[in-house]
């Protein structure tokens, strides 16, 4: 007979660690600095509702009953996290859809107000439109009604080393509560000549020395130089549409074009967004939602909100929560590419 092989017997389990003990101590058992470090970081607070029901229990038993917050805090504060990441350089969002009225111009808003609140700071939101664009229209005014055309006028004072952040202030209009900025671009009617790729170019290279993210905004003609400009610069784009097939098929028509230009890569990280109309009736939402969910990395879905739809200069603590809530979505989605 062959011999029996052996009974394996259970192992008896592993005793506990502790984490701590192989933390660096001096000879005399004296703790370290990075002893003292590393046991913080290894014992985060217990969190605690901070929203909804939850805690208002809390504040009403005066803190003796402290509830883990609730599915949807714990998404919103995700999503806070997600904005607040570091990129790791200067990052730019490129706004898009040819389609006059496809919510181009209110995404750039919404989502530079969304990082600036919870980001803090050094925030542009940029009119790259080719002629007269409507960013500075819908943004809270400043003491000045400069746009980029001045800013182009006087390059020369920002070249080599020269321009400061307070030099900058005279040509970007501040938002105030918004906490970001605004460079809008020519508001009149008349323009003068179009903006090449090199005045981009220039334009780009001055910003980026004081701007940690920026938000373009751009013009309805595809073919145009500071389009292109734009897109080659891109790090995330955005697609913008009204809950219309007419929207949609003029942005799913850009993506082609976008392509069969090289920019496959570009397309499938998008970011889509579909503004919802004030009724949902007699609208194809299902097919729109998954052609473009085909097509790109996330499709979201911007609320209808009555004072965006006023035309008129929009404040973010205005908004409705949600608005807010749902910008701020978006804006985890966009983070996630960045």
């Amino acid at each position: 007979m062959p011999p029996q092989a052996p009974v394996p017997h259970p192992q008896p389990p592993a005793p506990a660690t502790d984490p701590f003990q192989d933390l660096p101590w001096v000879s005399d058992g004296t703790p370290t600095a990075e002893e003292f470090a590393r046991r913080r970081m290894a014992r985060p607070a217990d969190p605690v509702a901070t929203q909804g029901a939850r805690a208002i229990l809390r504040k009403g038993t005066m803190g003796l009953v402290k509830l883990a917050p609730g599915k949807r805090e714990q998404e919103y504060k995700q999503d806070v996290e997600m904005v607040r990441r570091n990129f790791g350089g200067l990052r730019q969002v490129t706004v898009v859809n040819p389609k006059g009225g496809a919510g181009k111009t209110v995404a750039v808003l919404l989502l530079a107000m969304t990082f600036g609140q919870k980001r803090g700071g050094y925030v542009l939101a940029w009119d790259n439109n080719e002629t007269q664009g409507t960013l500075g229209m819908r943004a809270q005014q400043d003491f000045h009604a400069r746009t980029v055309r001045d800013m182009m006028r006087d390059l020369h004072l920002f070249r080599g080393s020269h321009g400061r952040v307070g030099d900058l202030s005279q040509y970007v209009r501040a938002q105030g509560e918004g906490m970001f900025d605004v460079l809008a671009s020519d508001e009149s009617a008349t323009a003068g000549e179009m903006l090449t790729a090199d005045a981009f170019g220039e334009i780009r290279e001055i910003v980026s020395r004081f701007y940690k993210l920026i938000f373009v905004d751009t013009g309805n003609n595809v073919r145009a130089q500071n389009w292109q400009a734009a897109m080659d610069a891109t790090d995330q784009l955005v697609i913008t549409m009204s809950a219309r097939n007419d929207s949609a098929e003029t942005a799913a028509r850009m993506l082609d074009h976008l392509e069969q230009s090289g920019r496959q890569r570009l397309v499938r990280q998008a970011v889509s967004v579909v503004t919802m109309p004030p009724t949902r009736k007699d609208i194809d939402l299902p097919a729109i939602q998954r052609h473009f969910a085909a097509r790109t990395r996330a499709v979201l879905l911007a609320p209808y909100e009555k004072l965006i739809d006023s035309g008129e200069p929009i404040r973010y603590g205005h908004l409705s929560t949600n608005t807010k809530d749902a910008w701020l979505k978006i804006a985890a989605a966009v983070a996630e590419g960045l």
